[in-house]
């Protein structure tokens, strides 16, 4: 589907620039879509782990050093994109007012996203203070940010197989719904979703920020507390 698609866009073009002439042959609806099958779309969920291996792969992370396993530990603490966390910037971060402000061109949704900090996530930055003035997490080369797979390459290095980065935002989500009371609001706006309905995104425009502290500290407890740090068997 995206081969056809490249081939419509080339030869469109070329019929602009005047190139060839004639109805373009890898055209889709009204040509393409009556001779072949029609493309379904399957939506593969992203690996995860379970909210009790989360908690036991936390206290494995404790054993490595780097910018890149610190942001492995934010981002499932907060349950940002590993895009978000990745490229944070101290100038988004309010220490002493627990907050961190992600602005909306750095969002999927294009809208801004604050996110309450807790004392386990406040931790965690810390540990990167003085590393580079601008991002929160450096790469080597102190020339910008960790790239995009650094925390895929923790996972690997920890021979977590099971689960990809995105996959916790599933893990934090599923232990919400079923462990805690907050409702389903509440845990949406925690991972900077929209609401399911524009009537209900047009009266309620508020962000909950306080209600998903306590959300999220409950989280942070969960991962530090909960679980005690046994020996974490590797998910191949």
């Amino acid at each position: 589907s995206r081969l056809r698609n490249r081939i419509e866009l080339v030869l469109d073009a070329a019929k602009a620039r005047k190139l060839r002439e004639g109805e373009n042959p890898a055209r889709w609806r009204g040509h393409l879509d009556k001779l072949l099958p029609k493309q379904g779309s399957r939506v593969k969920p992203f690996g995860s782990l379970s909210a009790e291996d989360t908690a036991r792969l936390m206290h494995r992370l404790d054993s490595l050093e780097g910018a890149a396993a610190r942001a492995t530990e934010l981002m499932i603490l907060t349950a940002t994109r590993n895009s978000e966390t990745c490229g944070a910037r101290w100038s988004e971060l309010d220490l002493e007012q627990k907050l961190w402000t992600i602005p909306g061109e750095r969002m999927k949704t294009g809208k801004a996203h604050r996110i309450p900090l807790t004392e386990a996530m406040i931790e965690v930055i810390s540990q990167q203070k003085g590393q580079h003035p601008e991002w929160v997490f450096p790469n080597s080369r102190r020339t910008g940010c960790i790239p995009g797979n650094a925390i895929g390459r923790v996972l690997d290095t920890l021979k977590v197989h099971m689960a990809v980065p995105h996959g916790f935002r599933a893990t934090f989500r599923t232990w919400a719904a079923e462990t805690t009371t907050y409702p389903r609001e509440v845990c949406e706006m925690a991972l900077a979703h929209t609401l399911g309905s524009k009537v209900e995104a047009a009266y309620n425009r508020g962000d909950l920020l306080e209600k998903r502290r306590g959300l999220m500290q409950e989280w942070s407890g969960f991962l530090h507390e909960a679980t005690p740090p046994r020996v974490y068997a590797a998910v191949s």
